[in-house]
C-alpha cells in the first residue's frame, strides 16, 4: 500500500470512527449507561440495519430521530475488514478508558497482532481454506487482525473459531465478526473445559496470566501444578495443542519469563514429548510499563508425522519499532530463519 492508499484509508477510518462515536454518545447520554453497554447496544443496531432498539421508552424519539441521521451518513458495506476492525478498536480503546475496564481486558496491540500474523504467514503453508482459533478470543480484536492479514497474503478462505468466558467481551467479538463478514464461530465457556470445536490447522492466543483457580477442571491436564493452582497459560497451551491438527502451528503472547518459573521444568518436559519449540521472540521493552509484565512471542508446533524440530531455534528480541533499518533487518533474519530451519 502507497502514501495515498494509506492517508485515504486513514481519512476513511477517521470519518467512520467520528460516527459511530457520536451515535454511542447519543445513546449512552441518553440510557445512562457505561460507554462499554452503550457501544454494544449502539453496534447492534447498526447491524439491524439502523433499527434502533427500544426498551421501557429509551431511548426517546428524540434520541431515536438524531440516531437515524447519523445511521443513514455510516456507510460500513463499502469499508474494508480492516478499517472496520480499527474503528471498533478505536471504540473499545475509549470504553476502556472512560469505564475504567480491568486490565484482562486490554486488547492486544495492532503491533503485536501483525508480527504474530507474520510468524504464522512465514511458518505455514497455505494452498487451500484453512481454519484457526483462539483460546481467550476476548474482543476478537487479535483473531480478525490475523485472519485479515494472512486472507490478504493467501487469498484463501479461513475458519474461525473463539472461546471466552466473558459475555460482555464475547458480545464485542461477536460485533468484529459479523460487521466484518468474517467466517468466526464464538462459543461463551471456559477454555480450560471440553471444547465443541473441531481440530485446525492454526492457533493463536495472547494468554491470561495468573492462577487457575479450578482444580478439578485441570486434573487430567499434564502441565498442571503438582500442588497448589496451576497456571492457566500453560494449561491453555497444552489445550491448544489438543486441538491443533498434528503439524500445525501455534503462536502465543505469554509472559517473557515464562521458562523461569517454578513449573517450568515440568512444561518444558510437556511441550518435548507433544510439540516443537520452534521460537520465543521477545518483545521491545518500550511496550510495556515495567520489566515485570513484558511478554514474549512464543511459536509451537504440533508432533506430527511431517513435523520437525528445527535444527536452531529462533531466539532474539525485537528491535524497538521504531528502529526501522533494524526491524527490517530482525524481519529479514527470521526469513532466513524459515528458509534454512522448516521444510515450508
Amino acid at each position: 500500500m502507497d502514501w495515498s492508499e494509506c492517508k485515504l484509508t486513514q481519512d476513511k477510518v477517521e470519518s467512520l470512527f467520528k460516527l459511530f462515536d457520536e451515535s454511542t454518545t447519543l445513546l449512552q447520554q441518553s440510557v445512562s449507561s457505561s460507554c462499554l453497554d452503550a457501544f454494544i447496544e449502539n453496534a447492534e443496531n447498526i447491524i439491524d440495519d439502523g433499527h434502533v432498539q427500544i426498551e421501557n421508552g429509551q431511548p426517546n424519539s428524540a434520541t431515536v430521530q438524531k440516531l437515524a441521521a447519523v445511521y443513514r451518513q455510516l456507510n460500513l458495506n463499502e469499508a474494508k475488514p480492516e478499517e472496520i476492525r480499527t474503528v471498533v478498536q478505536l471504540s473499545m480503546l475509549k470504553a476502556i478508558k472512560q469505564d475504567k475496564i480491568q486490565s484482562n481486558h486490554q486488547m492486544t496491540p495492532d503491533t503485536i497482532g501483525i508480527l504474530m500474523a507474520y510468524l504464522l504467514e512465514k511458518v505455514s503453508k497455505f494452498s487451500t481454506p484453512f481454519s484457526m482459533f483462539d483460546l481467550s478470543v476476548g474482543t476478537g480484536n487479535l483473531l480478525t487482525t490475523v485472519m485479515n492479514h494472512l486472507h490478504t497474503v493467501t487469498k484463501q478462505p479461513i475458519h474461525g473459531y473463539g472461546i471466552d468466558n466473558d459475555e460482555s467481551m464475547l458480545a464485542v467479538a461477536n460485533i468484529n465478526t459479523v460487521l466484518q463478514h468474517q467466517q468466526i464461530d464464538l462459543y461463551h465457556q471456559d477454555a480450560i473445559d471440553s471444547l465443541d470445536i473441531p481440530q485446525s490447522d492454526l492457533v493463536v492466543s495472547d494468554l491470561p496470566v495468573g492462577y487457575y483457580p479450578l482444580d478439578d477442571n485441570a486434573k487430567n491436564y499434564e502441565t498442571r501444578a503438582t500442588k497448589g493452582h496451576s497456571y492457566v497459560h500453560h494449561l491453555l497451551i497444552e489445550q491448544a495443542m489438543n486441538y491443533l491438527k498434528p503439524g500445525g502451528f501455534g503462536v502465543f503472547l505469554v509472559p517473557a519469563n515464562l521458562f523461569q518459573s517454578s513449573e517450568s521444568k515440568q512444561f518444558v518436559g510437556w511441550i518435548q514429548q507433544h510439540a516443537h519449540l520452534q521460537g520465543l521472540i521477545n518483545l521491545p521493552g518500550e511496550l510495556f510499563q515495567n520489566k515485570q509484565s513484558q511478554k514474549s512471542i512464543l511459536l509451537l508446533q504440533r508432533q506430527g508425522p511431517n513435523s520437525k524440530q528445527a535444527t536452531k531455534v529462533l531466539l532474539g528480541e525485537f528491535p524497538s519499532f521504531k528502529n526501522k533499518t533494524e526491524f527490517a533487518s530482525f524481519m529479514q533474519e527470521i526469513d532466513h530463519w524459515v528458509v534454512t530451519n522448516l521444510d515450508v
